[in-house]
């Protein structure tokens, strides 16, 4: 199963040598305080999907970084078609052909789709931007991959899916030798990730070499030939993916045998911490939506990507213009358009999917990160002065509970892998006394022990009395945290399901209906009426 099970005839290993796309032996590379790689060996084959696995923070997205020409390694020898490579830059690496699409976007949220894929790129004609041929360019590559997005159209008004699809297509402007893939199908929908997995076949096809990070470990064996498992900087396995389960993989990943994936929650109904009651949103987005959340359990929100799942939640913290309609939180009506500050200091908190855009100042250090959402408390300050002494006790204390890795509260948030990053989010939320958490898609971009660590956490909050609502794209997540569910479809709340009507097959046929919740409601429990 491991590399010694990978063993070829050495006709066959001649052959893989001769169609080696990429090749890095003894990469190591150092950041203060951090060794993020530790002489780890890498190589691509021409025509193959090789997938890097491992926990945030193990140094993948250190070494794709190398690959792209953002890093220099500190030690080893890296080559591309046999070519040993110094100092690659992120310009030059593209124009041999290598095309990476991170996790994080960069995209210019005043430009248009067009404009993004050509920034720094542009055509030009007599001195002039050709903008005919950009858009026909534009065009074409949206078409080939199969997205519903236009050239002309901001990216600052596009959801997080369709951005998602803008940093695709920026990948295939030019002419693609290797491919990065960092998460690529975290915001798309099914629909949208089998078109992206019929282009990577062929791709494939065509000799393309795909480098292929994802924590969804039933997509990438699905489409991975190989699997390299990095933990704590260095290389754990490189294994056929045929060749593994996935709980051995998990287990590579974590070198330790982890047991079930969800929690056994014990939910525990009491009072109405939280009402929403034919609310519309003034963009539409949401229309007429009610439900309610309780006091030790987790009530879940779940449908497709731009059903408004994410904006009813948004809007109950005050973030999205509400219509009509009324918000109560503990009984007590709030204000037309609740604002954040009004929340907080009601109990309740949101942490948006978007943990880069909305949710963290990148250049700041944990310790602010996580107080910021708290200065007003007697904790943190007095008489507007900020208590620091105080204020590094309090986060140290939180930080060590959500075993942040490293636990140092003065690094700054940028140098942190994603799974810690959220980690620094839900560690604002502890800051005060919160009783209503509002969780939109918790564990996008996060390797599975980050994601149980997630959900210990809700188990722990559940148990000490708060209510959940939780939003996820994630079916099984949702599903197996939830102690009621509800399910939404173009705007519009069409269902409210609890105990054995929570199941994939009943949520998948309110995903399409096209009948609202007036028209036949789904059946409630005893329990529901309550």
């Amino acid at each position: 199963m491991m590399e010694s099970s990978l063993a070829e005839t050495p006709r066959a290993a001649q052959a893989a040598r001769e169609d080696l796309l990429l090749e890095m032996i003894g990469i190591s590379k150092r950041f203060p305080g951090v060794l993020a790689l530790d002489d780890v060996d890498f190589d691509l084959r021409a025509g193959e999907v090789h997938v890097l696995f491992g926990e945030n923070g193990a140094g993948k997205s250190t070494l794709i970084n190398i690959i792209a020409g953002a890093f220099a390694p500190d030690a080893g020898e890296f080559k591309f078609r046999g070519r040993s490579l110094v100092r690659l830059k992120p310009h030059a690496a593209r124009m041999m052909g290598i095309s990476p699409v991170f996790q994080e976007f960069s995209l210019v949220p005043e430009l248009t789709v067009e404009e993004n894929l050509f920034l720094g790129r542009e055509l030009g004609a007599g001195g002039f931007l050709n903008h005919a041929a950009m858009r026909a360019r534009a065009r074409s590559v949206i078409s080939e991959l199969g997205f519903d997005i236009l050239p002309d159209q901001k990216v600052g008004a596009l959801s997080r899916a369709h951005q998602q699809m803008v940093e695709i297509a920026k990948a295939f402007l030019t002419e693609v030798r290797l491919l990065i893939l960092d998460e690529p199908t975290a915001s798309l929908t099914e629909a949208e990730t089998q078109n992206l997995f019929a282009l990577v076949g062929r791709l494939k096809s065509a000799g393309v070499g795909i480098i292929y990070v994802s924590h969804r470990i039933q997509e990438f064996q699905k489409i991975g030939d190989r699997i390299t498992v990095l933990r704590d900087g260095r290389k754990i396995a490189t294994v056929k993916s045929g060749d593994v389960s996935e709980s051995e993989l998990v287990e590579l990943m974590t070198g330790r045998k982890v047991g079930v994936l969800f929690p056994s929650i014990d939910h525990r109904p009491a009072e109405k911490l939280l009402e929403v009651e034919d609310v519309t949103l003034a963009d539409l987005s949401a229309k007429n939506v009610s439900f309610y959340a309780r006091a030790g359990e987790i009530t879940g929100i779940a449908g497709l990507v731009g059903c408004g799942k994410s904006e009813i939640v948004r809007a109950v913290y005050g973030l999205e213009a509400v219509a009509s309609g009324s918000i109560r939180v503990r009984d007590e009506d709030m204000a037309a358009r609740p604002t954040p500050i009004d929340m907080l200091r009601r109990g309740v908190c949101y942490f948006p999917s978007d943990r880069v855009a909305e949710g963290l100042a990148l250049g700041r250090p944990v310790r602010e990160n996580a107080s910021m959402a708290a200065l007003d408390l007697p904790t943190f300050s007095k008489a507007r002065v900020l208590r620091r002494a105080s204020e590094r006790r309090a986060i140290q204390r939180i930080i060590d509970k959500l075993k942040l890795r490293p636990p140092q509260i003065e690094r700054t948030v940028a140098k942190l892998s994603g799974g810690n990053r959220q980690k620094v989010l839900l560690a604002r939320g502890m800051t005060r006394d919160i009783s209503v958490f509002l969780f939109d898609e918790p564990t996008v971009g996060i390797d599975v022990g980050a994601k149980i660590e997630v959900y210990e956490l809700m188990k722990s909050l559940v148990a000490e009395g708060a209510a959940i609502v939780l939003v996820s794209s994630e079916l099984p997540e949702v599903m197996n945290l939830s102690n009621r569910l509800y399910v939404m479809h173009r705007s519009q709340l069409v269902a409210e399901l609890s105990g054995a009507d929570i199941n994939e097959t009943k949520i998948f046929s309110y995903f399409f209906r096209e009948k609202r919740l007036e028209d036949g409601p789904a059946p409630l429990s005893s329990a529901m009426a309550t």
